[in-house]
């Protein structure tokens, strides 16, 4: 009798060890979490289409520009004035932009009576469709030479400027092959955007802020007659932002007074 009450007081524990065991796993399943449960999803990168005029100048310059926050993609195929917008617009029915940007050329030409037309209306298309304009008179180039000069606009053949440019950076160790590939190279690009020794200012600074003040004093309603200015600075401005938060970015206005 009492070796039956020794092995039903056994079972009885064993009965309450297996309870305890499975109330402890049952448990611990309430604290993993839920593989069912919604994963944060990523926010797509914005994505920025730079449709440029030319295949080799405006293309290799824009790509030198790291920005971690945004793709920005800068193809440039040949097209010119209108024919770059409605290219542009083919792109962009293709694959979905957030923001897109026509860099192009007055590149006058006497024995073309429709030029001016051709580069006005080019611009006026391009606002209507709520593209950006990133327009040069004469030429992409002279953005560019307003990083080493400060040229007040008026009249600057574009015969002249590859012989400007490479004036003031042969001497710092980068060449402009102008008459050749026209790409802008590392060296170049680093020239571009690194420091003036006279101002202590980066040269891009300095470009945007001539480049704004010649800007500033024209009309805009006739591009065409225009010369000589650029509105690639805003562009340029635009990128460089990009990667700044908004309540630490310097206004243009501010940054050239």
């Amino acid at each position: 009798m009492k070796m039956k009450d020794k092995n039903a007081e056994q079972r009885e524990k064993r009965k309450k060890h297996l309870e305890r065991l499975q109330a402890s796993k049952q448990n611990n399943r309430r604290k993993e979490p839920s593989l069912n449960r919604k994963r944060a999803t990523l926010i797509p990168r914005k994505v920025i289409l730079i449709a440029c005029e030319g295949k080799n100048t405006e293309p290799s310059y824009f790509r030198q520009f790291k920005v971690k926050s945004v793709d920005i993609e800068p193809i440039g195929d040949g097209y010119s004035h209108l024919s770059l917008v409605d290219w542009a617009t083919k792109k962009a029915s293709h694959k979905k932009y957030d923001e897109i940007w026509v860099v192009f050329d007055a590149d006058p030409k006497p024995d073309n009576t429709y030029w001016k037309q051709n580069f006005n209306q080019a611009i006026w298309k391009a606002q209507g469709l709520n593209y950006k304009v990133g327009y040069s008179h004469q030429a992409f180039e002279y953005w560019l030479i307003l990083h080493f000069e400060a040229h007040q606009g008026g009249s600057m053949p574009r015969t002249d400027y590859d012989e400007k440019i490479n004036g003031y950076i042969n001497p710092l160790g980068a060449t402009y092959d102008g008459k050749g590939d026209k790409k802008v190279t590392k060296d170049f690009f680093d020239l571009l955007m690194g420091i003036e020794p006279d101002t202590g200012k980066r040269r891009v600074e300095i470009a945007m802020c001539r480049a704004k003040t010649i800007f500033d004093r024209l009309p805009h309603t006739n591009f065409a007659d225009e010369e000589s200015s650029t509105s690639v600075f805003l562009l340029v401005k635009e990128l460089l932002d990009m990667d700044i938060p908004k309540k630490k970015r310097i206004p243009l206005e501010e940054m050239c007074n």
